[in-house]
């Protein structure tokens, strides 16, 4: 009887141990781990916080919490025994995560992952394990950065427009950029290419053709469509970048519109009018709407004829704003520039020459040889700017040179044109003219060509020396600059052939002198005939020196710097 009463205390004890132990077994087996909805945006080179719940809500210090990307081996974080396991670790990831600790107790898990990296972008699992049960959830991490800001540049001409490049580099993920003209109106048609570095960085090129000189402005945007965050940079493009347009067509189109309308309109009213009375009525409204069209198209192309005037009139301010960085519009570029009379100087002559016409043209006729006759103008600078022109006739075995050097500079020989032996000077040969600067840079031209006006445009305090086709209105060449030391004289020169170097009147001494007019511009024919004038000794009679407070000054008084 004892040992049954025994027994069923026994039994009473087991039934009450699996009663006590019933709940926490159950709640091994019914729990969920949820993750946020939405991806969590980071910043690059910030923090990023990876947040994983559990429903129920349960004290999760006593569990394995592991975050890892798409296999349980590619572990981010692993926290078991209630401590990180950072043998399980990925090596990327080493020294850069840790687990939020405050919220383990309610059931709330969160991984935070120190100095983003763009390798850190995209899905990551968090996993949770109590027993042999287990749940996961999956969540997304964005990474994005902010580079630098657009660097925009006009990149050279088009046919019809200018091309415009936007530069940036840094930014993750791919950016979007944007053109906008002046008005903020986006311009559609744009060209762009994206490359990655090794950190993965974003850099993007846009090219953009702008066509209309009315536009101004434009600006370049790069956008971040993670952060919504943008960076721009606008350019000014000055209207003597584009290519002229002529004014007269809006005018002809009118008209030409106008016309047909007109010819429509009276085609019209004659088919609906068979009388002659209304005819003649017709035909009144017609010459009256005709002279009424005639005042209105002449009033266009007035009004066209001054928009041009006003163009032209900005073309030559901004022009004149930034000449020295323009290579065209000689003519406009000679308004920068005083006139420079230069005569030649007998004296400085080297070889047989023929000098006239007041020292002012050279003449040569030889079959050919290897010798150089040169001469110098009589005018020696020291600082300002000075331009001067020089009409070439040359046959088709001619070769010649002109441009400045140094006084002291050593003229023997053919040829030592180089810029470090005090030589600035182009040459023509048969197959164009080139120039000596280190080595020689050559530049085709017209093989049939035998005249030529050059304008040499001498830049003393700048250091620059340029050439200029005036008969084209086209740039030759401009050396690179180099400050200027020393006195400079315009340098003339020829080696074979028949060539005539004819040094052209300024401005101011045409006026002066209308005899100038008369001897400017020499025909070849005449030029040859006076190719057996021998040598001056000097300059002609009446001829007077430059002043003393004068930057130009002859060979033999030295040059003085003001």
């Amino acid at each position: 009887m004892e040992d049954s009463c025994s027994c069923c205390r026994l039994c009473h004890l087991l039934s009450l141990l699996l009663l006590v132990q019933l709940p926490n077994w159950a709640s091994t087996e019914e729990f969920q781990v949820l993750g946020p909805p939405e991806p969590i945006v980071a910043v690059l080179g910030g923090d990023a916080i990876l947040p994983c719940i559990m429903s129920p809500a349960m004290d999760v210090r006593n569990m394995e919490l592991r975050w890892f990307r798409t296999t349980l081996t590619e572990s981010v974080f692993v926290y078991r025994n209630q401590q990180e396991q950072t043998a399980e670790q990925t090596a990327e990831y080493a020294g850069r995560t840790s687990l939020v600790m405050d919220l383990l107790a309610h059931g709330e898990a969160a991984l935070k992952i120190h100095k983003v990296q763009v390798s850190d972008n995209g899905m990551y699992n968090c996993f949770f394990k109590m027993g042999s049960f287990f749940e996961e959830a999956s969540l997304e991490l964005r990474v994005a950065g902010v580079g630098s800001a657009p660097q925009v540049h006009i990149q050279g001409l088009e046919e019809d427009g200018v091309r415009v490049v936007c530069r940036a580099s840094g930014w993750f993920p791919k950016p979007q950029v944007q053109w906008r003209d002046l008005s903020g109106k986006k311009i559609l048609a744009f060209s762009e290419a994206h490359t990655q570095d090794a950190d993965l960085l974003f850099s993007v090129e846009a090219t953009v053709v702008v066509r209309e000189a009315s536009v101004g402005n434009v600006s370049c945007s790069v956008l971040n469509p993670v952060l919504g965050q943008q960076k721009a940079m606008a350019i000014f493009i000055p209207e003597p970048f584009f290519p002229q347009a002529s004014p007269w067509k809006p005018a002809f189109a009118v008209s030409l519109t106008v016309m047909g309308l007109l010819l429509f309109g009276a085609g019209y009213f004659l088919y609906r009018e068979h009388s002659v009375k209304l005819r003649a009525q017709q035909t009144q409204k017609n010459l009256r709407l005709a002279k009424e069209e005639d005042r209105r198209i002449k009033e266009q192309a007035q009004k066209a004829k001054d928009e041009l005037q006003a163009e032209l009139g900005q073309r030559k301010a901004a022009y004149k704003a930034a000449w020295r960085k323009a290579l065209l519009y000689p003519d406009w570029r000679k308004e920068q520039f005083q006139a420079l009379s230069v005569t030649l100087d007998p004296g400085s002559a080297r070889g047989h020459i023929s000098i006239s016409h007041g020292n002012t043209r050279l003449t040569f006729e030889h079959p050919g040889g290897d010798d150089l006759y040169s001469v110098l103008g009589h005018e020696g600078i020291a600082a300002g700017r000075w331009c001067w022109e020089v009409e070439i006739m040359s046959g088709e075995k001619g070769e010649w040179a002109l441009g400045v050097c140094k006084e002291d500079a050593n003229r023997a020989g053919w040829y030592q044109g180089l810029v470090d032996k005090g030589f600035w000077v182009v040459r023509w040969v048969e197959t164009g003219h080139f120039t000596y600067v280190k080595s020689d840079t050559v530049v085709p031209s017209e093989p049939s060509k035998v005249f030529w006006r050059v304008g040499v445009f001498l830049d003393y305090s700048e250091g620059d020396v340029s050439f200029y086709d005036m008969t084209a209105g086209s740039h030759m060449f401009s050396f690179p600059q180099a400050p200027f030391s020393g006195t400079l004289f315009p340098y003339f020169s020829v080696k074979c052939g028949t060539v005539s170097l004819t040094i052209c009147p300024s401005e101011s001494d045409s006026l002066g002198h209308p005899a100038a007019l008369h001897n400017s511009c020499p025909s070849l024919k005449e030029t040859l005939k006076s190719s057996g004038e021998g040598l001056g000794s000097g300059s002609e009679e009446g001829e007077v020196a430059p002043g003393a407070d004068s930057p130009l000054l002859s060979r033999d008084l030295g040059a003085v710097t003001p």
